[in-house]
């Protein structure tokens, strides 16, 4: 059995157009210093241990950096975008399970992608989460995969697809050129 690309309970935040020391200082300045950090293929990366971080603080702040919060030390318009990812469980809260509303500060979405400041696209991952998203990023390979539209047999047909989603993790992976963190 492979390692998994994220680790349990963890926040990763992927940062392109930004070096690691940069990036790396950037959330220690604000008293989020990473558990792990390293940088490949253009994409610097930080993780964080959800039982000693808010992931709403985090995703939060994978969004800024981005922004024009950051316009004066980055350049303008900000060049840099973010991939936020959890492997958190999926928020239960009421409100959590709407795209476009805020979770609670403890369940983030698990996939947030982040440019000019905004979130292009947000959603949880597995289980059919990936239906209740904001933004059309990916939506060619998640139609393609069969983890949304109207027709997404395998859901029907393979007992578990989808359940952990791995198989959204990979098309994420894959499209971005995502280095593991774990």
């Amino acid at each position: 059995m492979s390692a998994p690309f994220i680790a349990p309970d963890t926040f990763v935040t992927y940062a392109k157009g930004l070096d690691l020391p940069t990036l790396s200082g950037i959330y220690t300045d604000l008293g989020l210093p990473a558990r792990t950090e390293g940088a490949s293929d253009g994409w610097a990366w930080l993780t964080h241990d959800a039982a000693t971080h808010t992931g709403g603080d985090l995703a939060q702040q994978a969004g800024f950096v981005t922004g024009f919060r950051y316009e004066g030390r980055f350049g303008k318009p900000n060049p840099v975008e973010t991939v936020f990812l959890a492997s958190t469980p999926g928020c239960e809260c009421p409100h959590g399970q709407h795209t476009m509303i805020p979770h609670c500060a403890e369940h983030p979405f698990h996939f947030i992608h982040s440019r000019r400041g905004f979130s292009t696209t947000c959603f949880n991952i597995g289980a059919r989460r990936e239906s209740r998203r904001s933004g059309d990023l990916l939506v060619r390979e998640l139609l393609a995969a069969g983890i949304v539209g109207r027709e997404t047999p395998r859901y029907e047909t393979e007992p578990g697809f989808n359940e952990d989603g791995a198989v959204t993790l990979r098309i994420i992976v894959d499209h971005f050129g995502l280095p593991s963190s774990a």
